[in-house]
């Protein structure tokens, strides 16, 4: 039975099902998660939605998810940008992060459930995704952040996006040795990609306008210890507002909550409980009866931005957030230094 995670004073394991629910409730017969109702799908964020039902023991819900990903996979290895409901394609590029998030969740799916046939099924999938991810790779290392169907790739890589690719082959390593298929040239392209993070911040290109460029490293553990606890401490004034959460740029007032709760799930990684649930607490003020919740608030105007937009990715990052901080299961260590990337 799935224990799900409850921070006393900050959100209930009731709310956390009731969020779930809020989710569930979008998916389609398809098993595609869209960001509301009527709206687009990306592959990354329908990981992050598969892997807060999981959180919420909605196994089953989270499986449909994932087999979504096995049937549209391309031949190639990889997913388009962004689907429609009806199955039409909505942007034609091809995004290394958006295609890489696969095996982190299998790998939390794995963790959640222990379902080894499930493991197998999917593998060939996620083995597919990352081997294209790892054909972007440029000579330093580091992943190309992108490119169109019949193009030349970009050639630059993005911080958050590598941070997050760091930690997706971390994963899929660890679940081609449980399948029994190891990937050494995975775990040597994550080895390389972490030092890269971790020494040399000019190989990427220049976002600094943006939240998720400073928390991400430390996030998915590309960034640990000292190193990651300085981060974090470096940029807090810039984008944090005190009691409300954190903004998504460094330039405007809009706080959303999942940043908010993603910054909250980067202080758990470096061992700041306290702070990750305040941080968890202010995603509150976005929080609907139904259990969604806005994507962002306009501070002190209170408008709701995008207006009337309550997205699935924004509650699945809260619920993660939630089930971090908790600790209650292998699980929840998706992103714990030393637990499940090591």
């Amino acid at each position: 039975m799935t224990r799900v995670p409850h921070v006393e004073g900050v959100l209930s394991a009731d709310e956390v099902v009731r969020t779930a629910e809020s989710i569930a409730a979008l998916q389609l017969d398809t098993g595609m998660i869209p960001w509301f109702e009527g709206g687009h799908c990306d592959p990354w964020n329908h990981v992050e939605t598969a892997i807060a039902l999981d959180v919420a023991g909605f196994h089953r819900e989270a499986e449909r998810a994932y087999q979504w990903l096995v049937d549209t996979q391309h031949p190639d290895g990889w997913w388009f940008n962004y689907y429609l409901p009806g199955g039409t394609v909505e942007e034609p590029k091809l995004d290394t992060n958006v295609c890489a998030y696969i095996a982190s969740g299998v790998w939390h799916h794995w963790l959640a459930t222990s379902d080894r046939g499930f493991i197998d099924h999917v593998f060939p999938t996620v083995e597919h995704a990352i081997d294209w991810v790892m054909s972007m790779r440029r000579p330093d290392g580091t992943i190309r952040w992108a490119r169109e169907e019949h193009a030349m790739p970009w050639d630059y890589a993005l911080l958050t996006g590598s941070s997050s690719i760091w930690h997706a082959l971390m994963c899929a390593s660890h679940l081609a040795d449980l399948v029994g298929r190891p990937r050494p040239d995975w775990r040597d392209a994550a080895d390389v990609l972490r030092v890269v993070i971790a020494t040399q911040p000019g190989a990427f290109e220049p976002k600094a306008r943006w939240a998720m460029d400073w928390y991400y490293p430390v996030l998915t553990n590309a960034l640990v210890g000292d190193q990651a606890k300085a981060r974090l401490a470096e940029s807090w004034g810039t984008f944090a507002m005190e009691g409300r959460g954190i903004r998504c740029v460094s330039d405007e007032p809009w706080v959303t909550a999942a940043e908010t709760a993603e910054c909250s799930l980067a202080h758990v990684a470096v061992g700041d409980v306290s702070t990750a649930m305040e941080l968890l607490y202010c995603t509150r003020a976005h929080r609907n009866d139904d259990g969604s919740y806005w994507t962002g608030i306009v501070y002190p105007t209170m408008e709701r931005f995008p207006y009337g937009e309550r997205t699935a990715y924004t509650a699945a990052a809260v619920i993660m957030a939630a089930d971090a901080i908790d600790g209650g299961s292998a699980a929840s260590r998706l992103f714990v230094p030393g637990v499940t990337v090591d």
